[in-house]
Protein backbone atom coordinates (compact mmCIF):
# COMPACT_ATOMS: atom_id res chain seq x y z
CA UNK A 1 0.00 0.00 0.00
CA UNK A 2 2.80 2.22 1.35
CA UNK A 3 4.70 1.14 -2.29
CA UNK A 4 1.49 2.47 -4.07
CA UNK A 5 1.42 5.67 -2.93
CA UNK A 6 4.78 6.73 -2.86
CA UNK A 7 4.27 5.66 -7.00
CA UNK A 8 1.23 8.00 -7.21
CA UNK A 9 3.67 11.12 -5.53
CA UNK A 10 6.00 10.33 -7.66
CA UNK A 11 4.13 9.80 -11.34
CA UNK A 12 2.70 13.61 -10.05
CA UNK A 13 5.72 14.85 -9.21
CA UNK A 14 7.02 13.58 -12.65
CA UNK A 15 4.07 14.85 -14.73
CA UNK A 16 4.34 18.54 -13.20
CA UNK A 17 8.09 18.34 -14.41
CA UNK A 18 7.26 17.96 -17.44
CA UNK A 19 4.36 20.64 -17.49
CA UNK A 20 6.48 23.02 -16.01
CA UNK A 21 9.60 22.25 -18.51
CA UNK A 22 7.23 22.32 -21.57
CA UNK A 23 5.85 26.04 -20.29
CA UNK A 24 9.64 27.09 -20.04
CA UNK A 25 10.56 25.31 -24.06
CA UNK A 26 6.90 27.64 -25.01
CA UNK A 27 8.48 30.64 -23.59
CA UNK A 28 12.03 30.28 -24.89
CA UNK A 29 10.12 29.95 -28.45
CA UNK A 30 8.31 32.61 -28.32
CA UNK A 31 11.08 35.20 -26.99
CA UNK A 32 13.12 33.64 -30.15
CA UNK A 33 10.42 34.09 -32.49
CA UNK A 34 10.10 38.30 -31.08
CA UNK A 35 14.01 38.34 -31.40
CA UNK A 36 13.24 36.93 -34.61
CA UNK A 37 10.26 38.56 -36.65
CA UNK A 38 9.87 37.33 -40.22
CA UNK A 39 11.44 37.94 -42.65
CA UNK A 40 10.07 41.04 -44.72
CA UNK A 41 8.75 40.27 -48.75
CA UNK A 42 11.19 41.54 -51.54
CA UNK A 43 9.40 43.48 -53.88
CA UNK A 44 9.50 45.18 -57.63
CA UNK A 45 7.29 48.47 -57.47
CA UNK A 46 6.17 50.62 -60.86
CA UNK A 47 5.88 53.99 -59.98
CA UNK A 48 2.70 55.72 -61.06
CA UNK A 49 2.73 58.41 -63.30
CA UNK A 50 -0.45 60.14 -64.55
CA UNK A 51 -0.08 61.79 -68.18
CA UNK A 52 -2.52 62.65 -71.35
CA UNK A 53 -4.05 60.19 -72.58
CA UNK A 54 -3.57 61.15 -76.33
CA UNK A 55 0.55 61.98 -76.45
CA UNK A 56 2.28 65.34 -77.62
CA UNK A 57 3.40 65.62 -80.83
CA UNK A 58 6.13 67.82 -82.06
CA UNK A 59 7.01 69.03 -85.65
CA UNK A 60 10.44 71.12 -86.45
CA UNK A 61 9.72 74.35 -87.63
CA UNK A 62 11.68 77.89 -88.66
CA UNK A 63 11.32 81.20 -87.45
CA UNK A 64 9.77 83.20 -90.25
CA UNK A 65 8.13 87.00 -89.89
CA UNK A 66 4.79 87.53 -90.08
CA UNK A 67 4.80 90.16 -93.04
CA UNK A 68 8.06 89.95 -95.51
CA UNK A 69 7.46 92.82 -98.11
CA UNK A 70 9.05 92.78 -101.96
CA UNK A 71 9.55 96.51 -102.34
CA UNK A 72 9.92 97.97 -105.60
CA UNK A 73 9.71 101.36 -107.26
CA UNK A 74 6.67 102.83 -108.00
CA UNK A 75 7.94 104.03 -111.68
CA UNK A 76 10.21 102.70 -113.89
CA UNK A 77 14.40 104.08 -114.05
CA UNK A 78 17.90 103.78 -113.83
CA UNK A 79 19.25 102.50 -109.93
CA UNK A 80 21.56 105.02 -109.04
CA UNK A 81 22.41 103.92 -105.43
CA UNK A 82 21.41 101.08 -102.91
CA UNK A 83 21.28 102.12 -99.21
CA UNK A 84 21.02 99.01 -97.18
CA UNK A 85 22.23 95.50 -97.11
CA UNK A 86 21.03 91.66 -96.19
CA UNK A 87 20.66 91.76 -92.74
CA UNK A 88 20.85 95.27 -91.57
CA UNK A 89 17.64 96.79 -89.94
CA UNK A 90 15.93 99.85 -91.18
CA UNK A 91 13.37 101.73 -89.92
CA UNK A 92 9.98 103.41 -91.00
CA UNK A 93 10.73 106.36 -93.74
CA UNK A 94 14.77 105.26 -94.36
CA UNK A 95 16.17 105.37 -97.52
CA UNK A 96 16.82 102.00 -99.23
CA UNK A 97 17.85 102.51 -102.63
CA UNK A 98 17.44 105.32 -105.27
CA UNK A 99 16.80 106.02 -109.35
CA UNK A 100 18.69 108.90 -111.54
CA UNK A 101 15.92 111.57 -111.15
CA UNK A 102 16.96 113.29 -114.53
CA UNK A 103 14.47 111.93 -116.73
CA UNK A 104 11.89 112.89 -113.73
CA UNK A 105 12.83 116.21 -113.01
CA UNK A 106 12.98 116.75 -117.30
CA UNK A 107 9.09 115.47 -117.04
CA UNK A 108 8.29 117.77 -113.87
CA UNK A 109 9.70 120.72 -115.78
CA UNK A 110 7.64 120.10 -118.54
CA UNK A 111 4.26 119.70 -116.46
CA UNK A 112 5.26 122.81 -115.12
CA UNK A 113 5.63 125.06 -118.33
CA UNK A 114 2.43 123.23 -119.43
CA UNK A 115 0.28 124.33 -116.38
CA UNK A 116 1.99 128.08 -117.04
CA UNK A 117 0.79 127.91 -120.54
CA UNK A 118 -2.74 126.77 -119.94
CA UNK A 119 -2.77 129.17 -116.81
CA UNK A 120 -2.54 131.84 -120.08
CA UNK A 121 -5.25 130.24 -122.12
CA UNK A 122 -7.59 130.07 -118.91
CA UNK A 123 -6.91 133.93 -118.77
CA UNK A 124 -7.39 134.19 -122.65
CA UNK A 125 -10.94 132.40 -122.78
CA UNK A 126 -12.36 133.91 -119.44
CA UNK A 127 -11.61 137.39 -121.01
CA UNK A 128 -13.32 136.77 -123.92
CA UNK A 129 -16.43 134.87 -122.10
CA UNK A 130 -17.08 137.92 -120.45
CA UNK A 131 -17.16 140.27 -123.52
CA UNK A 132 -19.11 138.06 -125.15
CA UNK A 133 -21.70 138.13 -122.05
CA UNK A 134 -21.47 142.29 -122.46
CA UNK A 135 -21.92 142.58 -125.68
CA UNK A 136 -24.95 139.64 -125.49
CA UNK A 137 -26.34 142.17 -122.79
CA UNK A 138 -26.22 144.92 -124.91
CA UNK A 139 -27.91 143.40 -127.87
CA UNK A 140 -24.31 143.36 -130.12
CA UNK A 141 -23.37 139.84 -130.34
CA UNK A 142 -25.31 136.66 -131.04
CA UNK A 143 -26.04 133.42 -129.13
CA UNK A 144 -23.89 131.22 -131.01
CA UNK A 145 -20.94 133.96 -130.46
CA UNK A 146 -21.50 133.66 -126.90
CA UNK A 147 -22.06 129.71 -126.82
CA UNK A 148 -18.90 130.31 -128.62
CA UNK A 149 -16.57 131.93 -126.05
CA UNK A 150 -18.36 130.28 -122.87
CA UNK A 151 -17.10 126.22 -124.43
CA UNK A 152 -14.01 127.69 -125.18
CA UNK A 153 -13.54 128.87 -121.51
CA UNK A 154 -14.57 125.88 -119.74
CA UNK A 155 -12.14 123.71 -122.38
CA UNK A 156 -9.23 126.03 -121.11
CA UNK A 157 -10.08 125.55 -117.55
CA UNK A 158 -10.19 121.48 -117.95
CA UNK A 159 -7.10 121.89 -119.77
CA UNK A 160 -5.78 124.06 -116.88
CA UNK A 161 -7.18 121.49 -114.00
CA UNK A 162 -5.33 118.63 -116.62
CA UNK A 163 -2.50 120.23 -115.97
CA UNK A 164 -2.44 121.15 -112.66
CA UNK A 165 -2.84 117.34 -112.10
CA UNK A 166 0.26 116.42 -114.21
CA UNK A 167 2.48 118.33 -112.11
CA UNK A 168 0.90 116.24 -108.98
CA UNK A 169 1.80 112.91 -110.76
CA UNK A 170 5.24 114.31 -111.87
CA UNK A 171 6.19 115.39 -107.88
CA UNK A 172 4.61 112.51 -107.16
CA UNK A 173 7.28 110.37 -109.47
CA UNK A 174 10.02 112.30 -108.83
CA UNK A 175 9.41 111.17 -105.14
CA UNK A 176 9.15 107.71 -105.75
CA UNK A 177 12.50 107.77 -107.38
CA UNK A 178 13.61 107.11 -103.23
CA UNK A 179 12.19 103.71 -102.34
CA UNK A 180 11.80 104.25 -98.65
CA UNK A 181 11.18 101.52 -95.88
CA UNK A 182 7.20 101.84 -94.28
CA UNK A 183 7.63 99.74 -91.54
CA UNK A 184 10.71 99.09 -89.32
CA UNK A 185 11.94 95.39 -90.15
CA UNK A 186 15.37 93.45 -91.51
CA UNK A 187 16.15 93.46 -95.15
CA UNK A 188 16.59 90.20 -96.28
CA UNK A 189 17.10 90.11 -99.73
CA UNK A 190 18.88 92.70 -102.33
CA UNK A 191 17.83 91.80 -105.83
CA UNK A 192 19.40 95.29 -107.90
CA UNK A 193 22.76 96.91 -108.31
CA UNK A 194 23.76 100.04 -109.12
CA UNK A 195 23.34 100.74 -112.86
CA UNK A 196 20.53 98.12 -113.07
CA UNK A 197 17.47 99.43 -115.16
CA UNK A 198 14.38 98.36 -113.47
CA UNK A 199 10.70 98.33 -114.52
CA UNK A 200 7.99 99.74 -112.07
CA UNK A 201 6.51 97.20 -109.59
CA UNK A 202 9.70 95.21 -109.96
CA UNK A 203 11.02 94.03 -106.74
CA UNK A 204 14.36 95.37 -105.70
CA UNK A 205 14.40 95.26 -101.79
CA UNK A 206 12.80 92.39 -99.38
CA UNK A 207 12.12 93.75 -95.73
CA UNK A 208 10.65 91.16 -92.98
CA UNK A 209 8.90 93.15 -90.68
CA UNK A 210 10.05 93.01 -86.86
CA UNK A 211 5.69 93.62 -85.94
CA UNK A 212 5.19 90.12 -85.54
CA UNK A 213 6.63 86.61 -85.47
CA UNK A 214 5.10 82.76 -86.64
CA UNK A 215 7.01 79.70 -86.45
CA UNK A 216 6.27 77.81 -89.55
CA UNK A 217 5.92 74.02 -89.58
CA UNK A 218 4.14 71.25 -91.78
CA UNK A 219 1.68 69.21 -90.67
CA UNK A 220 0.63 66.00 -91.40
CA UNK A 221 -2.92 65.19 -92.50
CA UNK A 222 -3.36 62.99 -89.56
CA UNK A 223 -2.79 66.04 -86.87
CA UNK A 224 -4.57 68.74 -89.09
CA UNK A 225 -7.85 68.99 -86.96
CA UNK A 226 -5.20 68.67 -83.18
CA UNK A 227 -3.77 71.85 -85.11
CA UNK A 228 -7.03 73.61 -85.22
CA UNK A 229 -8.42 72.83 -81.94
CA UNK A 230 -5.51 72.10 -79.45
CA UNK A 231 -3.01 73.71 -77.90
CA UNK A 232 0.16 74.67 -79.04
CA UNK A 233 3.57 75.81 -77.50
CA UNK A 234 7.10 76.81 -79.23
CA UNK A 235 10.71 76.25 -78.10
CA UNK A 236 13.85 77.60 -79.56
CA UNK A 237 16.50 75.08 -80.42
CA UNK A 238 19.11 78.05 -78.82
CA UNK A 239 16.69 78.06 -76.00
CA UNK A 240 15.47 74.63 -75.12
CA UNK A 241 14.32 75.45 -71.46
CA UNK A 242 11.92 78.61 -72.73
CA UNK A 243 8.56 78.02 -74.35
CA UNK A 244 6.72 80.51 -76.16
CA UNK A 245 2.31 80.15 -76.45
CA UNK A 246 1.77 79.87 -79.92
CA UNK A 247 -1.53 80.47 -81.73
CA UNK A 248 -2.47 79.00 -85.34
CA UNK A 249 -3.35 81.74 -87.84
CA UNK A 250 -3.23 80.46 -91.36
CA UNK A 251 -2.99 76.74 -92.47
CA UNK A 252 -2.86 76.22 -96.20
CA UNK A 253 -6.13 74.54 -97.82
CA UNK A 254 -4.51 71.74 -99.39
CA UNK A 255 -1.83 69.06 -99.29
CA UNK A 256 2.09 69.35 -100.43
CA UNK A 257 1.74 66.99 -103.66
CA UNK A 258 5.10 66.09 -102.50
CA UNK A 259 5.14 65.47 -98.91
CA UNK A 260 1.55 65.08 -98.21
CA UNK A 261 1.86 67.73 -95.45
CA UNK A 262 -0.06 71.31 -94.98
CA UNK A 263 2.16 74.01 -94.22
CA UNK A 264 1.02 76.09 -91.04
CA UNK A 265 2.10 79.20 -89.62
CA UNK A 266 1.81 79.95 -86.08
CA UNK A 267 2.12 83.00 -84.78
CA UNK A 268 4.15 84.16 -81.27
CA UNK A 269 2.31 87.25 -79.65
CA UNK A 270 5.07 87.06 -76.63
CA UNK A 271 8.34 86.41 -78.69
CA UNK A 272 11.26 88.33 -77.54
CA UNK A 273 14.29 89.44 -78.98
CA UNK A 274 15.91 86.39 -78.43
CA UNK A 275 13.67 84.62 -81.08
CA UNK A 276 15.45 85.60 -84.36
CA UNK A 277 14.12 84.91 -87.84
CA UNK A 278 15.44 81.75 -89.34
CA UNK A 279 15.75 79.92 -85.90
CA UNK A 280 14.98 76.43 -85.95
CA UNK A 281 12.35 75.81 -83.34
CA UNK A 282 10.39 72.73 -82.12
CA UNK A 283 6.52 73.25 -82.09
CA UNK A 284 4.49 70.74 -79.42
CA UNK A 285 0.65 70.24 -80.12
CA UNK A 286 -1.60 68.73 -77.18
CA UNK A 287 -4.92 67.72 -76.81
CA UNK A 288 -6.53 69.98 -73.24
CA UNK A 289 -10.07 68.10 -73.80
CA UNK A 290 -7.95 64.81 -73.47
CA UNK A 291 -8.36 62.56 -69.80
CA UNK A 292 -5.06 61.96 -68.14
CA UNK A 293 -3.97 58.51 -67.56
CA UNK A 294 -1.81 56.49 -66.19
CA UNK A 295 -0.13 53.05 -67.99
CA UNK A 296 0.95 50.57 -65.17
CA UNK A 297 2.16 46.83 -66.03
CA UNK A 298 -0.84 43.96 -66.17
CA UNK A 299 0.78 42.04 -63.89
CA UNK A 300 0.34 44.34 -61.15
CA UNK A 301 -3.29 44.23 -61.63
CA UNK A 302 -5.30 42.11 -58.63
CA UNK A 303 -8.75 41.33 -58.56
CA UNK A 304 -10.62 39.00 -56.39
CA UNK A 305 -14.05 39.09 -58.12
CA UNK A 306 -15.31 42.50 -56.77
CA UNK A 307 -13.21 45.22 -58.14
CA UNK A 308 -9.95 45.50 -59.54
CA UNK A 309 -7.14 47.00 -57.47
CA UNK A 310 -3.22 47.34 -57.21
CA UNK A 311 -1.32 47.00 -53.90
CA UNK A 312 0.76 49.91 -53.13
CA UNK A 313 3.63 50.18 -50.68
CA UNK A 314 4.27 53.12 -48.47
CA UNK A 315 7.88 54.54 -47.12
CA UNK A 316 7.73 52.25 -44.08
CA UNK A 317 7.28 48.93 -45.85
CA UNK A 318 3.33 48.22 -45.62
CA UNK A 319 0.93 47.55 -48.09
CA UNK A 320 -2.38 48.70 -48.27
CA UNK A 321 -4.80 47.26 -51.40
CA UNK A 322 -5.95 50.15 -53.29
CA UNK A 323 -9.45 49.92 -55.94
CA UNK A 324 -8.78 51.59 -59.28
CA UNK A 325 -10.67 52.90 -62.27
CA UNK A 326 -9.39 50.76 -65.25
CA UNK A 327 -10.21 52.30 -68.72
CA UNK A 328 -9.09 50.22 -70.95
CA UNK A 329 -6.51 47.11 -71.33
CA UNK A 330 -3.37 46.66 -73.60
CA UNK A 331 -1.33 43.69 -74.31
CA UNK A 332 1.24 44.19 -71.53
CA UNK A 333 -0.24 47.27 -69.43
CA UNK A 334 -3.55 48.29 -67.96
CA UNK A 335 -4.49 51.91 -68.00
CA UNK A 336 -6.07 53.54 -65.30
CA UNK A 337 -7.96 56.62 -64.80
CA UNK A 338 -7.89 57.05 -60.88
CA UNK A 339 -7.33 54.98 -57.24
CA UNK A 340 -4.31 55.69 -57.00
CA UNK A 341 -2.08 58.60 -56.28
CA UNK A 342 0.11 60.76 -58.46
CA UNK A 343 3.83 59.28 -57.90
CA UNK A 344 2.52 55.90 -55.79
CA UNK A 345 4.95 52.70 -55.69
CA UNK A 346 2.46 49.95 -57.15
CA UNK A 347 4.05 46.05 -56.88
CA UNK A 348 4.31 44.90 -60.21
CA UNK A 349 4.89 40.99 -59.89
CA UNK A 350 3.54 38.56 -57.33
CA UNK A 351 0.43 40.06 -56.16
CA UNK A 352 -1.63 36.70 -55.61
CA UNK A 353 0.72 35.83 -52.86
CA UNK A 354 0.66 39.33 -50.89
CA UNK A 355 -1.39 40.30 -47.68
CA UNK A 356 -2.15 43.42 -46.27
CA UNK A 357 -0.32 42.15 -43.05
CA UNK A 358 2.28 41.86 -44.79
CA UNK A 359 5.95 43.78 -44.80
CA UNK A 360 7.83 44.35 -48.03
CA UNK A 361 11.28 45.40 -49.09
CA UNK A 362 11.31 47.44 -52.59
CA UNK A 363 14.30 46.16 -54.80
CA UNK A 364 15.39 46.74 -58.32
CA UNK A 365 15.50 43.28 -59.02
CA UNK A 366 14.46 39.90 -57.72
CA UNK A 367 17.38 37.56 -57.52
CA UNK A 368 16.45 33.78 -57.01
Amino acid sequence: MLARVILSNYSRLLAGASLAFLAVALAGCNDQVAKNPAPTRPVLVATTHYEAETPERSFVGTIRPRIEADMGFRVPGKVAKRLVEVGQTVEVGQPLATLDEVDLKLQAEQAVAELNAATGVVAQAVAAETRAKELKAKGWTTDAQLDSATAAADEARARLSRAERSVDLTKNSLSYATLAADARGVVTATLVEPGQVVAAGQTAIRVARFAEKEAVVAIPETLVQRAKTGSASVTLWSEPNKKYAAKLREISPSADPATRTYLAKFSLPGADDKVELGMTATLTLSDPNTARVARLPLSALYDAGDKPSFYVVDNAGDIALKPVTVKAYDSNDVVITGGVDEGAKVVALGVQKLDTSQKVRVVSSLSF
